[in-house]
C-alpha cells in the first residue's frame, strides 16, 4: 500500500511539474508559499492585537501554533520521508524530510482559527491555505499526501482545542 501511494504521489507531482509553464507557475507558487512563513502569522496576530477579538484569536491559536511545530517536528522525525526527487525543485526546503508539510500545518492551523472567531473569513481563510498547501507541490518540495497531511494535523489541532 505505501508503495502504491508513492507511485501516485510520484505521478500527481510529474504532472503538476511536467509542464513547459512550470517555471511560470512556480513564480506564482513561491510568492504563495512565502505568505505562509510563520512571521507573517505574527504580523498578522499584531493587527489583530488592536481589534476586541484578539484575546479569543490568540487563545486559540497560539497554543495550536505550539502543538502544531511540536506534532510537526515529531512526524518528520518518525517517519522521514524523503523529498521528491527527479523533479524540477523552485526552492530550497528549510529540512531534508518532506512529511508531513510544515507549511500546509500552520496555514491550516491559521484558517482553522481566523474560521473560528472569525466566521465570515472562513472562506477567504481556507482559500489561501488551500493554495499554500498547493503551491509547495508545485514548486517541487512536497508531494500531493505530505500537503494533505499537513493540512490534517492543522485543522485536527485547532478543531480539537476549541
Amino acid at each position: 500500500m505505501l508503495q502504491r501511494l508513492s507511485q501516485w504521489d510520484y505521478a500527481i507531482s510529474a504532472t503538476c511539474l511536467g509542464h513547459r509553464f512550470n517555471a511560470q507557475v512556480a513564480r506564482l507558487a513561491r510568492v504563495v508559499s512565502h505568505s505562509g512563513d510563520g512571521y507573517y502569522y505574527a504580523l498578522f496576530g499584531g493587527i489583530i492585537a488592536f481589534t476586541p477579538f484578539a484575546g479569543a484569536f490568540w487563545s486559540l491559536a497560539l497554543p495550536a501554533f505550539v502543538i502544531e511545530l511540536m506534532c510537526y517536528l515529531l512526524l518528520k522525525q518518525i517517519f522521514r520521508r524523503d523529498r521528491p526527487q527527479a523533479l524540477p525543485v523552485f526552492i530550497r526546503p528549510s529540512d531534508r524530510f518532506s512529511f508531513p508539510s510544515g507549511h500546509s500545518a500552520g496555514a491550516f492551523v491559521m484558517a482553522g482559527s481566523i474560521a473560528q472567531i472569525f466566521p465570515s473569513w472562513a472562506g477567504v481563510a481556507f482559500t489561501w491555505a488551500s493554495l499554500v498547501a498547493c503551491s509547495r507541490v508545485l514548486l517541487g518540495v512536497h508531494f500531493i499526501s505530505d500537503v494533505i497531511a499537513g493540512a490534517s494535523l492543522g485543522l485536527l489541532i485547532v478543531y480539537g482545542i476549541n
